[in-house]
């Protein structure tokens, strides 16, 4: 069915997949059929396109009119659902909508209607209460984490963005935990449920425990970083507070590392997550502000410094590792004084920590911070080439660029930083002088 439809077999060629799983083929007709759809898939599992690819046909037809809204619980999901849609390359327009972005931006964006609009509630009801977004034309909604979404203390605005679409016909839910009761302001009728929870973890994912033999465990995570080594972890705490006093602690121990949580400005967050992603830091300490929405591959482990708050918390943040094919750790981080969740399996292995700690081999990439991005129509192809006519640098120097709205991320060797910075000091970009210097 995939590779002979035509659009379907280009878009899963662009996303360098073969096939589609039998959760996405099982969404597929009904989604495209206009049914109601509540769909129970795990993390990592491959939801975003489940829900996506089976609504093509219908942005197709109207391509110049909004006629699909998807509602997510958080900006990063937001920008992850509209990167997965614009490698589909099927030269439809999409809006993204959250808090932390210039409104003036996106009232732009919506002048000329997109095909599909991806949004955070609050700003969705924002533009609707302001005449931005012509609601009559909307026929499918589709709430991505609808869990997450209620949870965060949404319903209001849920409730009045339903409310104000007046040609809805269609609402698809998604959600990586069940929910018992579906609150009825979501007016499903009649819905097809699609459940892929096994209940069980992913065989891919294997869950270990670590004992710390003092209350304050940080001795316990550095000596468990150090028998780690450089992969991609991510550490989970419970509070910005405990995030940001474990970052600085461990860097004090020499651990390189990058934070993340929901009261940092959004370009400390982008250059937090760019960070992670080109190899700048191997390791992410967060809220859980990071369970879901973020995209970041080949993560090998997850360490619960503090033990998550409930069961679906603990389901959410192992999600960032042992996605699709992959395989990855779990590792939950106890005190003396602490006692292991029932969710946690009672025969999870114990780690033993090895009587010396090694630090870490340190990352060979460093961050650029460039003041350019898409709205002064810098991209990575200008970027590729102002860094290899001016700096000098070899395609091998350079790794993962990002490019935001106004400001753009590259990584670099870190042993050419240096002589790149002196000589691209006085250069222009597109032949424009913006401010270049080593992200903070």
């Amino acid at each position: 069915m995939q590779n002979n439809n035509g659009w379907l077999g280009k878009a899963l060629e662009n996303l360098k997949i073969k096939s589609l799983n039998d959760m996405q083929q099982a969404a597929m007709l009904p989604i495209q059929n206009g049914q109601d759809v509540v769909l129970l898939s795990a993390t990592g599992s491959g939801k975003t396109l489940a829900f996506l690819l089976p609504l093509v046909p219908q942005l197709q037809q109207s391509p110049n009119t909004a006629s699909v809204l998807i509602i997510v619980p958080s900006r990063e999901l937001a920008m992850q659902i509209e990167q997965v849609f614009k490698s589909l390359q099927l030269n439809l327009k999409v809006t993204c909508c959250y808090g932390g972005h210039k409104r003036e931006i996106e009232e732009n964006n919506l002048v000329q209607p997109p095909a599909l609009l991806v949004g955070t509630p609050g700003r969705l009801a924002d533009h609707i209460r302001r005449g931005n977004i012509n609601t009559a034309t909307i026929t499918t909604v589709v709430m991505d984490e609808f869990d997450k979404t209620l949870e965060l203390g949404f319903t209001e605005e849920i409730s009045f963005i339903i409310n104000a679409l007046s040609g809805l016909k269609q609402r698809v839910l998604t959600s990586a935990t069940q929910m018992n009761d579906i609150p009825a302001l979501m007016g499903l009728n009649e819905p097809v449920e699609l459940n892929f929870l096994t209940g069980q973890e992913q065989d891919a994912l294997e869950i270990k425990t670590l004992l710390s033999p003092d209350k304050d465990k940080l001795q316990t995570l550095f000596r468990l970083i150090c028998m780690l080594g450089n992969r991609l972890t991510i550490i989970f705490c419970n509070h910005r507070e405990a995030v940001e006093r474990t970052s600085s602690l461990l860097k004090e121990k020499d651990i390189v590392n990058v934070f993340y949580h929901g009261a940092m400005e959004q370009q400390e967050r982008d250059a937090a997550l760019s960070k992670f992603r080109n190899g700048t830091s191997s390791i992410l300490v967060t809220t859980d502000l990071a369970a879901r929405g973020l995209d970041i591959a080949h993560i090998r482990y997850i360490i619960h410094y503090h033990l998550p708050q409930g069961e679906d918390i603990f389901t959410h943040r192992n999600g960032r590792t042992a996605r699709m094919d992959a395989s990855g750790t779990a590792i939950v981080l106890l005190g003396p004084d602490e006692k292991m969740p029932p969710y946690i399996p009672a025969d999870a292995p114990v780690i033993t920590l090895p009587e010396t700690a090694e630090i870490p081999e340190k990352p060979k990439w460093t961050t650029l911070f460039i003041a350019a991005g898409k709205k002064d129509k810098v991209n990575k192809v200008d970027i590729v080439g102002f860094l290899s006519n001016k700096a000098q640098l070899k395609k091998e120097d350079i790794g993962l660029i990002d490019v935001k709205d106004f400001f753009s991320f590259v990584a670099v060797k870190k042993i050419k930083a240096a002589h790149t910075m002196h000589l691209i000091k006085d250069e222009k970009i597109k032949n424009k002088k913006v401010k270049i210097a080593i992200a903070k």
